[in-house]
């Protein structure tokens, strides 16, 4: 009997300390990637990322996830901002506009790198260089910053993934025993889209260059988006706006040729994310620690690349204004898919939630580990979006259920539009240009029947704006 108790005790302790340890994080952060152009957001697409895909299987999928916008035409500037601090879009320190203006802030040591310090974690960062917050990338223990958007090894994102499969082995070396929050970010698949040469022939690309020549179209090339027009409707209100008029490959160029060109340049360099994102998973598996480690794999906002007429990320669209997010780790569901609601500036307080750090007073944002966990399906009702990095007031939106407005208020009110969408019914947002049969793929903000949801939509953006604190009113918004 003695003995049993003994052995009991020995149990015991072994479990609870096994209980203790601590959980890992690697948060995995793309430049410009529609979720539209993952197999897991849309089985039609040819681009092939077994590894993304896989973690979506064995993880969970929020079908919902948003930035929730931009003061400045450089959008992962205040994205990543709000990622990394959890603040709303206009809370944000003055570099989140002006990027020149970096002072040391107030909230610079409430964010991801200075909270997971403080909570005993080593933290180590790779990522690009500038459009970004440096007064919260230099809280980060370990930095290995460097823009990375060429084809080849040392130029491109396998750069990236080198110096956190050093970090790793200098951990294993070190027998290091405290848990590590690593943010894995890349340069791709920002343009230059500069993809390695195997993975350009396999998506039927070429890096062209010759403004008084098209690239040749291919069988292996990806096909044009559903929503896909030579151009937008109405002036998206950003004189010379850089991703829409000087890409290069693509400047001005809203042909077939270019955009299946660029989409599979666009492929070739998201393909390799995923290759580089193999090697890292397969070391922290060598070294025991994937299954303790929690993956998230998200964008900094999505991307046009033809869909409407368009090229960047300066719309709110949902193929640039919603972004991937996948969740896999410790304590999570395998195989889900949840809507979720969120925007990016909830990254933090999820972070928090899921490794017992109590979140910053600072932070804004909400705990999606309820969702992730199948205890809510939302976080939030009614999603917010904002592009004010061109002429004001600019472009505003909000959604709520299946209904989604947007309205532009543009250069100097000569471009004044509104859009009123049924995401059920018409999920690419079709308008009248797509020619679409079904009376509810298009704009319906003006047909008559739709009249009274047209008017609560608007009155729930302005409420939106009020309570963000939005600077700006629309020509149709009189009162506070």
């Amino acid at each position: 009997m003695v003995f049993t108790s003994c052995k009991y005790k020995s149990e015991t302790k072994q479990e609870a300390s096994k209980e203790e340890k601590r959980p890992n994080f690697l948060f995995v952060l793309v430049d410009d990637q529609s979720p539209f152009d993952l197999q897991t957001y849309d089985p039609n697409s040819i681009l092939e990322t077994p590894i993304i895909s896989k973690l979506a299987s064995e993880g969970v999928v929020v079908e919902q996830a948003h930035h929730m916008g931009s003061m400045n035409g450089a959008v992962c500037t205040p994205s990543r901002h709000m990622i990394m601090s959890g603040r709303t879009l206009w809370h944000l320190p003055l570099s989140a506009q002006f990027q020149k203006k970096t002072d040391p802030h107030e909230i610079d040591e409430q964010t991801i790198g200075a909270v997971f310090n403080r909570a005993g974690y080593k933290t180590m960062r790779t990522c690009k260089k500038g459009n970004s917050y440096p007064g919260a990338n230099k809280q980060f223990t370990v930095v290995k910053d460097a823009t990375k958007r060429g084809g080849t090894e040392e130029t491109g994102s396998a750069w990236h993934a080198k110096q956190v499969l050093e970090y790793l082995g200098e951990r294993e070396q070190a027998q290091e025993k405290n848990p590590f929050f690593i943010y894995f970010g890349f340069s791709h698949p920002h343009d230059v889209r500069d993809g390695t040469p195997e993975l350009l022939e396999k998506y039927g690309a070429t890096n062209h260059k010759d403004k008084n020549t098209l690239p040749a179209l291919n069988d292996k090339q990806p096909h044009l988006p559903p929503n896909y027009l030579q151009e937008h409707p109405f002036f998206h209100g950003h004189p010379d706006l850089r991703d829409e008029v000087r890409v290069s490959g693509v400047w001005e160029n809203r042909d077939e040729n270019t955009i299946r060109n660029e989409l599979g340049r666009e492929f070739a360099c998201s393909e390799n994310i995923d290759n580089q994102l193999e090697k890292v998973l397969a070391k922290l598996e060598d070294m025991g620690e994937l299954d303790n480690t929690y993956i998230i794999y998200t964008a900094d906002h999505g991307m046009a690349i033809g869909r409407h007429g368009l090229q960047g990320k300066q719309n709110l669209y949902e193929h640039t204004w919603r972004v991937p997010f996948i969740v896999k780790g410790p304590g999570l569901p395998s195989g889900k898919r949840v809507q979720g609601n969120m925007y990016l500036l909830d990254v933090l307080p999820t972070l928090c939630d899921l490794a017992g750090i109590t979140t910053p007073k600072t932070v804004e944002g909400k705990s999606v580990v309820p969702v992730l966990k199948g205890e809510k399906e939302v976080v939030r009702d009614v999603m917010y979006g904002v592009y004010a990095g061109g002429t004001k007031p600019g472009m505003r939106s909000v959604k709520k259920g299946d209904w989604k407005l947007i309205k532009y208020d543009v250069m100097d009110g000569k471009v004044r539009e509104t859009q009123l969408f049924n995401l059920a019914e018409n999920p690419n947002e079709y308008l009248p240009e797509h020619n679409k049969a079904g009376e509810m793929e298009t704009n319906l903000a003006n047909n008559p029947k739709y009249a009274d949801k047209l008017s609560e939509m608007e009155t729930l953006l302005f409420e939106q704006m009020v309570a963000h604190d939005d600077p700006y009113r629309l020509w149709d918004q009189t009162t506070d």
